[in-house]
């Protein structure tokens, strides 16, 4: 009912009061029909809702609907849940690699079904997150649906979000919700577009409505197509999927009328004054000499503006608002500016283009946003996109701001990063060390670990300076119980440990890649008479000790040779029947064999030395020198399985990322390490 939005009573009652055999009866109005069992009353929502809704299946589309069917059936039949969930979670990891719901292209009963079977187990979101990127996509997709909400709610106790995003918007209707991320093209998205692209995206979804992608193309100085491309793969990557994709660029035909309507009608005039002069009128409050010129001289220049004229390319378009007031934006602001740059999908067709403050509040009416979210530190601009709608009479935009995300010694300026590229200072703007999307994707945060992140911020307005440990923090959550985990010791100063009553001969045993989630899958593990160890962990053993080898068990190392004070090898004795909880030292360890693989284990630094760089700052002076840091390595023979972005942990040293997989002998396979809100590094830095 909650999924197709129809208004039910619920009443619990006693079991004897129903229908022998029956669990819950639909009494339709007028109580002369009604209808048994949860599947039938399920089947006649679906097939009462709307069909653009999807509830059946994609409208109109009989494979789909049976597939529905299908689903409901075999699910009906899988049993209890702790029976039905490892065949089921097998079965969506397969079906959904190339599909965000399980049938159609919205959340339908089949859906449904399945979350309601996940939804009673113990740990739901863990046995999804650990079934897969493509379950775990989708789990959090539908976990985030109203509907599913509001269910969770009243069959589970589930609690409402922890960040607070509950809040209402002002004036909003469900369903009619329009949201609206409008990026400038000219770099690619960074964690300061996170929050907005995520908060349009979650509104969206909360009231059942739609998200725009509004490419503001209105500089062609800065944008370029390709900043394009990267910005939709950067949302899609982010599991962010807009109702559709437009330019600003698409409204500048229209843009041009509205702006010489504005001139005609004495709300905008032309300013062929020098651009310092105009500074310094606002600076005084003082209005322009030309504010009040006649309407043809206005259109006039507006004419040699379009046409790019030498005189044209002298003169800007100006709102006439209030040069004196208290407001800075709003004295006189520049609407139309010259450029003869050609833009990279109108080419040479204009000479004059609209500022962002004056595109944003036309195009947001035209494209039926119906909530606009800010940033709050560009609040006193609200004053005037509320102007420009009033003064051109369009439809009423609600705007909801939000507090913009800083980080500690972070640059987010697009000019600064593309200069850092530019100069050899980064691999590019996917460099792990950049606070890009594309780069702390590829340090290993999640998307899921990024929503929650947000999230967990509600709807605070306020600004911070925050460190990077709380978001890894959150990072850490999601990937601690669904990675697998591998054996890598640093190569610099190994130990080999000769095992008496080892078998003569290297063996393998296939394990679970993860000791405490078997549906992570199996990996192969080498032993061997002989294991390597690391080489400051062989140093603390003593003589006689009995120690623990993770995944193997307990040996008593009999004899320590050293030669020059430097120990060269450790004899001991296999001893498989003592207690792992009476050693003090768990030790990891990797069979000596031809089968290692070769491994970096790669260290990053922040970029800059200085907390919070300001914009007067020379990037030259706050840069860290020395920010990457590579340690060789040997690895366990089933790392070779590993494919580029997959995240492991390397026992007893963290969490890292596959940067480069096996590809063959000698070429390593790269490992990042990804921070855990604690730990920022993977192999401690000296100190200093």
């Amino acid at each position: 009912a909650r999924l197709v939005r129809q208004e039910v009573a619920l009443r619990r009652v006693d079991p004897k009061a129903l229908p022998s055999g029956c669990d819950s009866v639909l009494y339709l109005p007028g109580g002369s029909r009604s209808l048994r069992g949860c599947g039938a009353i399920a089947r006649y929502f679906a097939r009462l809702a709307p069909p653009e809704l999807g509830a059946y299946g994609a409208a109109g589309d009989a494979l789909s609907a049976s597939e529905v069917d299908e689903w409901i059936e075999w699910l009906s039949a899988s049993g209890p849940p702790a029976a039905a969930t490892p065949p089921l979670l097998a079965r969506l990891a397969r079906h959904l690699r190339m599909r965000s719901f399980v049938t159609g292209h919205a959340a339908s009963l089949a859906d449904a079904a399945a979350w309601l079977l996940l939804r009673q187990l113990p740990a739901p979101d863990k046995a999804c997150s650990g079934a897969g990127v493509h379950v775990a996509r989708w789990w959090g997709c539908v976990e985030a649906l109203p509907a599913f909400k509001e269910a969770a709610q009243l069959l589970f106790g589930a609690a409402k979000d922890a960040g607070s995003l509950e809040i209402p918007l002002p004036n909003a209707e469900r369903g009619k919700v329009v949201t609206r991320f409008a990026p400038e093209p000219s770099g690619h998205l960074h964690i300061g577009h996170v929050k907005a692209a995520m908060l349009s995206a979650h509104f969206a979804t909360q009231y059942e409505g739609k998200m725009i992608l509004r490419l503001d193309d209105t500089n062609p100085s800065k944008e370029k197509g390709d900043y394009e491309t990267a910005i939709v793969g950067d949302l899609q990557r982010l599991d962010i999927l807009p109702a559709k994709v437009t330019h600003t660029s698409d409204y500048f035909d229209k843009i041009l009328k509205l702006a010489t309507k504005m001139l005609q009608d004495g709300v905008a005039f032309i300013d062929p004054s020098p651009k310092e002069e105009q500074q310094a009128l606002r600076l005084q409050r003082k209005p322009s000499p030309h504010r009040d010129a006649a309407v043809e001289e206005n259109l006039r220049l507006w004419a040699e503006m379009q046409a790019g004229s030498a005189e044209g390319v002298k003169c800007c378009m100006r709102a006439k608002i209030d040069p004196a007031s208290d407001n800075g934006a709003l004295r006189d602001p520049t609407i139309f500016r010259c450029n003869l740059e050609p833009h990279h999908r109108t080419k040479d067709k204009y000479k004059v283009y609209p500022t962002y403050d004056l595109a944003c509040p036309i195009v947001d009416a035209w494209e039926g946003v119906t909530h606009a979210l800010r940033d709050r530190q560009y609040s006193d601009r609200d004053h005037q996109y509320v102007w420009f709608q009033q003064a051109l009479q369009l439809r009423k935009v609600d705007l909801w701001g939000f507090s913009r995300i800083n980080f500690v010694k972070t640059l987010l300026s697009k000019r600064k990063l593309q200069w850092l590229v530019d100069e050899g200072r980064a691999d590019g703007w996917d460099d792990p060390r950049f606070p890009t999307v594309a780069g702390i994707l590829r340090r290993g945060m999640t998307v899921q670990g990024l929503k929650a992140f947000i999230l967990s911020m509600g709807a605070s307005k306020n600004t911070n300076l925050m460190g990077w440990d709380k978001i890894w923090a959150f990072n850490k959550a999601v990937i601690d119980p669904s990675v697998p985990r591998y054996t890598a010791l640093l190569a610099d100063g190994l130990v080999p440990l000769s095992l008496e009553g080892a078998p003569p001969a290297p063996f393998a045993e296939t394990m679970a890649a993860h000791p405490k989630d078997e549906s992570l899958g199996k990996k192969v593990r080498f032993f061997g008479p002989t294991v390597l160890l690391q080489a400051e962990d062989a140093a603390l053993i003593a003589e006689g000790e009995e120690v623990t080898l993770m995944s193997w068990g307990n040996a008593i190392v009999r004899k320590a040779v050293a030669e020059n004070g430097s120990l060269k090898r450790l004899d001991g004795q296999l001893h498989l029947e003592g207690s792992v909880k009476s050693t003090k030292k768990k030790l990891t360890w990797l069979a000596d064999t031809p089968d290692l693989v070769d491994v970096e284990l790669v260290d990053l630094d922040f970029l800059l030395t200085k907390d919070k760089v300001e914009e007067e700052d020379d990037i030259k002076q706050v840069l860290n020198d020395h920010t990457k840091f590579v340690h060789r390595g040997r690895g366990e023979a089933a790392m070779r399985q590993l494919r580029r972005g997959d995240i492991l942990q390397v026992e007893r040293r963290g969490f890292y990322i596959c940067d480069e997989p096996y590809v063959r002998p000698g070429d390593p396979i790269r490992l990042l390490f990804v921070p855990d809100g604690k730990s920022f590094f993977g192999v401690p830095p000296p100190k200093k």
